[in-house]
């Protein structure tokens, strides 16, 4: 596996500093497997760059983490060694506040909401990228985040010690509010780390919960649209600059689809994947009027937490985000 990481990754820096020649092939990381929504958002959106191009630009996806796992992927395309990659938003919330944006709790909690959201920090989210070479093309929302769980929940007292699967800043934070332990596990990993009992819980979506089978070790999953967090695709900058014009606006012409197109697939997929943890055997339900209203109050102390580590610039966001309510 390793070997075949450096063959590929030496390939994608062939594409990179080659930008000038009339074929490239464009190696594309991603972190979730090819059957998930986004992955297959992502190898539609490559084949619309491939077609539009003449093939000029090939776009070749990697799902499940194959080619870097999700947590080298903003950094393979910041360095060049791949040109492309999704990867998960808050993610890098530990970089830049403006990164957690999305997954601020009960701020956005809705697909409008979300996208309302989007419009307000898009501008500012580009403004950092561009100091860390890297050029937005676009982004597209998870299902709303819910609660998942081996045992019955009922209140923030029952979780517990509990171990909390956790994939960024605000995860970890909401374990150590609710008392939770936080253990760092990639999506691709989800299922043997609740197979195995590394974790026994975690905030996600549907989507994330069917397509890595979790009622083979959970039976519970808790509504609460606590925040939808977005992926974003990003290539780099030194790459985009050696692009003709003409792919360029393909590109991003494709980028626009996917983003539309992605949307709707989100929205589709959330009662999709509902159904489907109910039919694998889960409970899946609205939270208790006691625990929706103690996750509220936590949901006020991450907010002004996250307000206060971005500042201004976040003001600015939310700001803008309310006024357009």
């Amino acid at each position: 596996m390793t070997k075949m990481r450096t063959i590929l990754a030496a390939t994608a820096v062939t594409a990179v500093a080659s930008t000038g020649a009339m074929a490239e092939t464009w190696d594309m990381p991603l972190a979730y497997a090819a059957t998930n929504f986004h992955s297959e958002n992502a190898a539609a959106f490559g084949k619309c760059v491939t077609d539009g191009t003449g093939g000029e630009i090939e776009i070749v996806t990697h799902p499940s983490g194959s080619l870097f796992p999700g947590d080298q992927i903003k950094r393979a395309v910041q360095t060049g060694q791949v040109p492309i990659g999704e990867r998960l938003l808050s993610s890098h919330q530990n970089e830049d506040p403006i990164f957690g944006f999305d997954s601020v709790p009960f701020l956005a909690t809705s697909f409008d909401a979300s996208e309302k959201l989007w419009e307000a920090a898009k501008g500012p989210l580009e403004e950092v990228l561009a100091d860390q070479n890297l050029v937005l093309l676009y982004s597209v929302p998870w299902p709303p985040q819910g609660l998942y769980f081996r045992d019955e929940v009922t209140s923030v007292a029952d979780m517990e010690g509990v171990k909390f699967r956790s994939y960024n800043s605000a995860t970890a934070r909401l374990a150590e509010l609710t008392g939770m332990l936080p253990v760092q596990i990639e999506a691709a990993e989800v299922s043997q780390a609740f197979a195995t009992g590394v974790a026994d819980s975690m905030v996600s979506s549907g989507a994330t919960g069917y397509d890595r089978k979790v009622w083979e070790s959970l039976n519970y999953f808790y509504e609460v649209d606590a925040w939808l967090p977005r992926n974003y695709v990003i290539v780099n900058a030194d790459a985009w600059s050696g692009v003709s014009d003409a792919n360029k606006t393909v590109i991003q012409d494709c980028a626009a689809t996917a983003e539309a197109e992605g949307l709707e697939k989100s929205k589709g997929y959330t009662q999709f994947t509902m159904d489907g943890l109910r039919e694998g055997g889960m409970t899946v339900a609205p939270a208790s009027d006691k625990l929706k209203g103690e996750l509220q109050e936590i949901g006020a102390t991450m907010t002004a937490e996250w307000l206060e580590q971005a500042g201004d610039q976040g003001a600015a966001i939310v700001d803008a985000f309310k006024a357009n309510q």
